[in-house]
């Protein structure tokens, strides 16, 4: 009985690896991201005499808002098969008279892989989802296109539903 119980254990560890690789949601993730950042419209000044130049922050093709945003927290899992699970909280305007607010806005989550200048993107639904009062928002959609595999260089911006949709706040990757 002993021998029995033995190689059943043994029979057990050896296949469970092949049981489970490719099912659970670790083995399935492209990448994760834990963190975010909130937007600064303006990403350089420089002054020459009486000229002064303002140079957007313009992240992988995307405008800025033309308002300051703060992100408490952003974590976000893309599969794969381009599902992705995001949950972010406390998107808020942090400048102007709206300071505090949600602005009203709706938001959606786009995925960038590969290199700046000629990165694929994948969005989930441009109809976004809708910040709550206090500016908590979850995304659980499905990308498209499906991103490419690897994503090399990811970059996560999420970005409004309104006008040419400016990126308020980005992932930053796990």
């Amino acid at each position: 009985m002993k021998s029995t119980s033995v190689f059943a254990l043994f029979l057990l560890l050896s296949l469970a690896p092949l049981t489970g690789a490719g099912y659970n949601d670790r083995d399935n993730t492209l990448v994760r991201f834990k963190g975010g950042i909130g937007v600064d419209p303006v990403s350089n000044v420089t002054v020459s005499g009486t000229t002064t130049t303002v140079s957007p922050n313009t992240v992988r093709g995307v405008t800025p808002p033309g308002q300051i945003w703060r992100i408490g927290d952003l974590t976000a899992t893309v599969n794969v098969d381009g599902r992705i699970r995001l949950s972010g909280r406390g998107l808020l305007l942090a400048g102007g008279n709206g300071i505090g607010t949600n602005g009203g806005q709706s938001v959606f989550a786009t995925l960038f892989c590969g290199p700046a200048n000629s990165a694929t993107a994948s969005s989930s639904s441009s109809t976004g989802v809708p910040l709550e009062a206090d500016g908590d928002f979850a995304i659980n959609d499905t990308l498209s296109p499906t991103p490419p595999n690897p994503c090399a260089t990811p970059v996560l911006l999420i970005q409004t539903t309104g006008g040419t949709h400016p990126w308020f706040a980005a992932g930053i990757p796990d």
